[in-house]
């Protein structure tokens, strides 16, 4: 598409990079830019400090700034307006747009690559990575690449992209919704990947969704626009059943316990091993085939089950049992993700900042508590912003914890009152990091483990969770380096 001379309005430049990716982008192909976000010019300065340059580099009209508000002008004006996914789509501004993009629509309009998409309310982030990591590993011709909802925009490699690379995208709901039923000039669908994974489906989000239902419905996005020349990756749950169902590609099941003999697709045994078997595929065995180790660098069996989901994607679609086997060994996971990042007199310090729903915090719990089949005291930090979810499987689990330490927030005092109930203590809440960090230092001896899982979103004390991760990362490496001082 030609966007010189265009304005383009760029709503919400955001700190994870997907606006100024945007901007780079539409500048280099000749568009004026006008960026708008709620954000006030000191929040958006390290960004904002990227955009100059890249104006400057590049010897283009300069980019308006419209900061800590939204004009309703600014949208009638615009030729295209870039959406950030977090924006909901009945926005009175983006009612008045003539024409609404993201960077994934931009990015795939344009795209020439093999593409691996993947979603889900927990795991996405761990299965895409995984997968991206194995098929880097088995490079023929082209190359890997990594993007989406898991802070890198695909914008920032489509100039590198050729027909023989493989792309990999985690794609959030937000987004997904964001190009429900979008096709291409050739009326072809905008996204159709080769394969389309979805890992475990849980409550999320139900404070924009209201229902699951209509969360679910924005999922579903990722495989519509295949056909039987692609792969559909699912659960064996009742919503992967019904995802399984619906899509036109060839169905993949993974899952906890072995599929009976008809289904392709594969499972974790009883010593923690996965294997696959597929029945009837072209240049594949029908033979059971191990493509997930029982020994891995990082802990937990929903990881494991994660890389299984990864696993399934590659083998189906040529990667050999052998290097997905290799791959994964060496493969140490990613930053915000059971990140094990320090370890301090016998402490090790782990960030699982990313664990924004209550489930994926008693998954820490589950993980951390027993690592190598060997019992490890755990401290836990965790709480913040209710997304409107049911914190039961947290307080559940919450038991299993040597201590817990709560952030102040919203979700936070929803699972209080569980823990209360149960006769669980706490510590907390506590309004500052630090002081968080403290108190666990406090507690902790050698031996135990700490680490931040929020089960929450991260508004009101962070940025997001990432910013929320780092901070914690900081927090831990500056008051141990007091200590040792």
């Amino acid at each position: 598409m030609d966007y010189r001379g265009l304005k383009v309005l760029i709503m919400g430049l955001g700190l994870h990079g997907g606006g100024l990716a945007s901007s780079r982008f539409l500048l280099e192909r000749g568009a004026e830019i006008t960026v708008t976000d709620l954000r006030d010019e000191e929040t958006l300065q390290p960004v904002i400090k990227e955009l100059d340059t890249a104006q400057r580099n590049l010897n283009c009209k300069p980019v308006r700034y419209i900061l800590g508000k939204h004009e309703i002008d600014d949208f009638k004006k615009a030729d295209i307006v870039i959406k950030n996914p977090g924006v909901r789509p009945d926005s009175v501004y983006l009612q008045a747009a003539k024409c609404i993009e993201t960077d994934l629509s931009l990015f795939l309009m344009e795209s020439p690559a093999r593409l691996f998409a993947v979603t889900g309310s927990k795991g996405k982030s761990g299965t895409a990575s995984a997968l991206h990591y194995i098929l880097s590993k088995d490079r023929k011709a082209g190359n890997s690449f990594l993007g989406g909802n898991i802070t890198v925009s695909p914008l920032t490699f489509l100039n590198s992209l050729t027909k023989d690379d493989d792309v990999v995208l985690e794609l959030s709901s937000f987004q997904l919704g964001d190009i429900k039923n979008r096709k291409l000039n050739d009326t072809s669908p905008l996204l159709k990947p080769a394969a389309a994974i979805l890992t475990t489906i849980m409550e999320d989000h139900l404070d924009r969704y209201g229902t699951m239902t209509q969360y679910i419905e924005d999922k579903r996005n990722i495989y519509r626009g295949q056909d039987a020349s692609c792969i559909t990756v699912a659960g064996d749950d009742d919503w992967g059943k019904s995802f399984l169902s619906e899509s036109k590609a060839r169905s993949l099941i993974w899952s906890k316990s072995i599929l009976t003999e008809n289904q392709s697709g594969g499972w974790i045994n009883e010593y923690g091993v996965g294997l696959a078997r597929f029945i009837n595929w072209e240049n594949i065995s029908d033979e059971i085939t191990e493509l997930v180790p029982n020994k891995l660098l990082t802990p937990g069996k929903h990881q494991k089950l994660n890389f299984l989901i990864s696993a399934l994607a590659a083998y189906a679609m040529g990667v050999k049992a052998q290097t997905i086997r290799d791959s994964l060994c060496t493969y140490k996971g990613i930053e915000h993700r059971l990140e094990l990042f320090h370890e301090e007199n016998g402490v090790r310090f782990f960030n699982d900042s990313a664990a924004t729903i209550p489930e994926a915090a008693a998954a820490c719990i589950e993980a951390l508590t027993n690592i190598d089949n060997i019992k490890t005291p755990l401290i836990l930090v965790t709480g913040g912003t209710d997304k409107n979810l049911n914190f039961s499987p947290l307080a559940k689990e919450a038991k299993n914890a040597k201590e817990l330490i709560l952030l102040e927030g919203s979700g936070s005092v929803k699972l209080a009152k569980l823990l209360d109930e149960n006769g669980i203590s706490y510590n907390g809440p506590f309004d500052d990091l630090e002081k968080a960090v403290s108190c666990a230092k406090e507690k902790a001896i050698s031996g135990d483990t700490v680490a931040l899982s929020p089960g929450c979103a991260s508004f009101g004390m962070f940025l997001n969770e990432f910013d929320r991760g780092r901070k914690w990362k900081e927090a831990v490496l500056r008051l141990t380096h007091l200590d040792m001082n």
